[in-house]
């Protein structure tokens, strides 16, 4: 029996992490949903946005869409879960048992007042197949009346979220890899795989939480690491840098300077000196020399994000920015706490507000404008080609359909944009 993963349209709210990915490829704690939910070796389908349809049959092994002529029509999946679910080990081991032990018939779990998993719904992949993106609020309506099932599936509402469930869940996410037996213990604490190199003169503290260092990373000399932290595969630290309490890092990323509690995804480079803290930067982002973000107010207090849909109080007291897919900064700019940076723009000098996407940001000098999708395809050929990626149709066409649907950020920033 399958396990159905579905985008709701709170997965908006999410933006601009999920302005390029499906929600269930949010890391937090080193894993995603999706490389959590492999591991029980059940058949996976997705239901995702149209525009990341072509990248998800392409970078998403193992995972078919709904839709797939290969699915039976008149099958069921046993399971469906909302994208947005916190990938932690406590989540996997609950879905489990609901595969196990959960009840026989047509049940709903929520968390608050959103859906979190429909045991046993009653759609037929046929019946699934045919329902576009906003057939799906009435799908979820009328799930909404099924009876209850209480367990735990909580889900990350917006982007700050998924900086919360990254300090949350990285300590018991990164035991799991290390029960794998995929690590050889190096020092106490302390777990390599097949491939990484520690260099010289590297400081480790692990009375907080592990390292774990996964295939063919590397850590330059004179490094203070600090757990708990995931260095991806073929990750690079470099010499005199400071990782620290809950750094996740993607695989192919570069960091340099200070890292605190952030999530960094996979080809996205920080290497020179600056500080990144509580923060969570999407992939193929550059930040440039001495770029630091604030994570704390000069009042202590906590920190209040501004959404589209308005504020939103976190209850967190660090906070830094959150950055999405393909942004990139300038030397020395300087991001205030709290920000929210949107895909594909470029900053320069101080980040005093919310960035939209496709901007040139240059509020201290006067200056912001529109930055075209062609201007981004250039750069992103440029980009692949650094790192020997292939750049495919698919990956151009996210551009263009990004730029589409993040017209609304631009269009609230008015005559203040220029073209």
């Amino acid at each position: 029996m399958s396990i159905l993963l579905f985008e709701d349209s709170a997965v908006a709210q999410l933006t601009p992490i999920t302005s390029a990915r499906p929600a269930f490829c949010i890391t937090a704690g080193s894993f995603h949903l999706l490389d959590l939910l492999s591991a029980l070796e059940e058949p996976l389908v997705a239901q995702v946005r149209p525009f990341l349809r072509a990248l998800c049959e392409l970078d998403c092994r193992g995972l078919r869409l709904v839709g797939d002529v290969s699915l039976p029509a008149d099958e069921r999946p046993r399971l469906a879960l909302n994208a947005r679910i916190v990938p932690s080990v406590s989540t996997l081991k609950t879905i489990q048992s609901l595969l196990v032990s959960g009840p026989k018939q047509p049940s709903v779990v929520w968390h608050g007042e959103q859906i979190a998993a429909v045991i046993a719904p009653t759609w037929a992949w046929s019946e699934l197949a045919d329902k576009s993106n906003s057939d799906w609020a009435s799908l979820l309506q009328v799930a909404a009346t099924l009876p209850r099932f209480d367990c735990s599936l909580p889900l990350m509402s917006f982007p700050h979220d998924v900086i919360a469930a990254n300090m949350q869940v990285i300590a018991e996410n990164l035991q799991y890899r290390i029960e794998s037996g995929r690590y050889e213990q190096q020092a106490d604490g302390v777990f390599v795989a097949a491939g990484a190199k520690l260099g010289q003169y590297v400081l480790t503290e692990t009375d907080t939480g592990p390292i774990v260092i996964d295939e063919g990373a590397s850590v330059g000399p004179y490094t203070l690491l600090r757990g708990p932290i995931y260095i991806g595969p073929k990750a690079r630290i470099l010499e005199h840098a400071a990782i620290k309490d809950a750094v996740s890092l993607g695989h192919t990323t570069k960091i340099g300077g200070e890292v605190e509690a952030a999530v960094v995804e996979p080809y996205s480079n920080k290497q020179h000196h600056g500080f990144l803290g509580h923060s969570y930067l999407g992939s193929w982002i550059n930040l440039g020399a001495g770029t630091c973000n604030s994570d704390l107010k000069n009042t202590y207090g906590t920190v209040n994000m501004e959404y589209p849909g308005g504020k939103a109080a976190t209850g967190m007291q660090f906070l830094g920015c959150v950055m999405g897919d393909y942004s990139k900064t300038a030397i020395n700019t300087g991001i205030f706490t709290g920000k929210v940076i949107g895909v594909c723009s470029m900053m320069y000098g101080f980040v005093t507000s919310n960035v939209p996407s496709y901007v040139n940001y240059a509020r201290l000098f006067g200056q912001m404008a529109t930055l075209p999708p062609e201007v981004m395809i250039a750069t992103q050929q440029r980009m692949f080609s650094r790192r020997k990626v292939e750049q495919r149709p698919c990956d151009m066409q996210l551009l263009h359909d990004m730029y589409r649907h993040t017209q609304p950020e631009r269009d609230r920033f008015g005559d203040e944009l220029a073209f």
